[in-house]
């Protein structure tokens, strides 16, 4: 099954994962140098593919003060003009690289990572994460020596971003739509959403109590946001709010919470959005490989094609694009309409829910009705480095057994994150208490052949 998806046989790159750049902030690759270096060499490599300078943004991260200059750095370096955005959403820098046709937008962000990890993610003019020959010819210019470019490059800063992407959320939704008499809970995870997301909401009419948004450069995604929604549960709960909304750290990704304080987790705003723009969709719905097999079943219930892509959002993007289809996503909440926005956007995604909730006068509790998750359990093995499963073939065969065991209800993956060093053991199933005890089994067997071939 994992070898059939491909996911055992990606090539491994030597700085780039599936969502660029991540590290410990001092620790290689994530240093004021390499950064430094980074940016000379995307500079050079992205130089004259928009018409503008380079955008750059950041999260909320102390370290991001410190990257921000190393880019601007070495990109001028390089000769390319750069823009400065400071604190703004990854999906923001998206869609202001595309409306101002830059040469490339770079977001200093780890997402939804502690403070103490920081990492660099690059758009394309078109807004969308680089392809694979780029990242790879980025990689291969780092390997030069450092030279300046016979002309440097000029910074400067544009005041009026947070506006314009404000109104760029805002006109995501119907004319006539408008969130009065809808109460709120909005968690920003102390990160880059902190000034924007509120606004967005409120001035689309609806009553927003605000968690979440005093960033200090170390308590981004700590205790709070899409990672870790319990006090946004809590919050609508003691507020009797209609729905409660948790951004991560840079704003791409969104967990809902309905009024009894039940998560809505990424499957489900996926279905909801399926269910209500059914006939604008294509046919088709896109999720990965870690997608709940319910959200499958309620998704072919609608008369809808559903398909499986590599776990990440670049995957998700690439496999949209070469099957003509619109919205795709995960269950960590990063959700891809290409109806409304170029890349992820937990606000955007917050909207659209919002909004079939005010056209159909349902609650958030409802309109998640015809999608029954099948339990899944999730476990991570730790690494040293990134790991190539592919030289354990006794691996496949453990999967194999396992999905056997299911009875051809359920399912099983290996899977490597493509950010940080661990292997994901997924199990999912009709029967818990059997999903719970192959979860566990499989990662002791795993364990110990990876042991076995240290």
């Amino acid at each position: 099954m994992a070898n059939e998806a491909g996911e055992w046989t990606v090539p491994v790159r030597k700085y780039f994962g599936t969502d660029g750049i991540r590290g410990k902030v001092g620790e290689n690759p994530i240093t004021p140098e390499f950064v430094m270096k980074l940016g000379w060499a995307a500079g050079r490599i992205l130089a004259g593919k928009g018409q503008g300078p380079v955008l750059i943004g950041k999260d909320t991260r102390l370290s991001g003060y410190m990257f921000e200059s190393a880019l601007e750095a070495g990109l001028s370096a390089a000769g390319a003009d750069i823009c400065l955005l400071g604190p703004m959403p990854t999906p923001a820098i998206a869609y202001l690289t595309q409306d101002t046709r830059a040469q490339a937008g770079i977001v200093i962000s780890a997402s939804h990572n502690p403070y103490q990890d920081n990492g660099i993610k690059f758009f394309s003019s078109d807004g969308r994460k680089l392809a694979d020959e780029i990242e790879l010819a980025i990689e291969q210019e780092l390997d030069r020596p450092m030279q300046l470019s016979g002309k440097l490059g000029k910074a400067r800063r544009m005041a009026d971003a947070p506006r314009r992407y404000i109104e760029f959320c805002k006109s995501r939704v119907g004319d006539d739509c408008r969130f009065d008499g809808l109460h709120i809970v909005v968690d920003c995870a102390h990160g880059a959403t902190y000034q924007i997301a509120p606004r967005v909401f409120e001035e689309l009419g609806a009553k927003v109590d605000v968690i979440g948004a005093e960033p200090d450069g170390l308590n981004i995604n700590a205790g709070c946001g899409a990672t870790d929604p319990a006090r946004l549960c809590s919050a609508v709960v003691e507020k009797q709010a209609d729905l409660g909304i948790a951004l991560d750290g840079d704003g791409d990704r969104v967990i809902m919470v309905d009024d009894t304080g039940a998560i809505v987790d990424g499957d489900e705003i996926l279905y909801i959005i399926a269910k209500c723009r059914h006939d604008s969709l294509n046919g088709a719905v896109v999720g990965t490989q870690m997608s709940n097999l319910g959200l499958e079943q309620a998704i072919l219930a609608l008369h809808m094609g559903f398909h499986r892509a590599r776990v990440g959002d670049r995957y998700i993007m690439e496999m949209l694009t070469r099957e003509n289809l619109i919205l795709g996503g995960e269950a960590s909440g990063h959700i891809i309409n290409l109806n409304l926005s170029c890349t992820g956007d937990g606000i955007i995604s917050a909207l659209q829910v919002m909004e079939a909730m005010t056209a159909t006068g349902t609650s958030l509790r409802d309109l998640k009705n015809g999608m029954t998750k099948y339990p899944q359990r999730l476990m991570n093995i730790k690494l040293e480095t990134r790991l190539d499963l592919s030289v354990y073939p006794e691996l496949a065969d453990m999967v194999k057994e396992a999905e056997h065991e299911l009875g051809g209800n359920g399912r099983v993956l290996l899977r490597p994150s493509g950010t940080e060093p661990l292997l994901r053991v997924m199990v999912e199933g009709r029967d818990e208490d059997k999903v719970n005890a192959l979860v566990q089994s499989l990662v002791s067997r795993v364990e110990t052949v990876l042991q076995k071939g240290v």
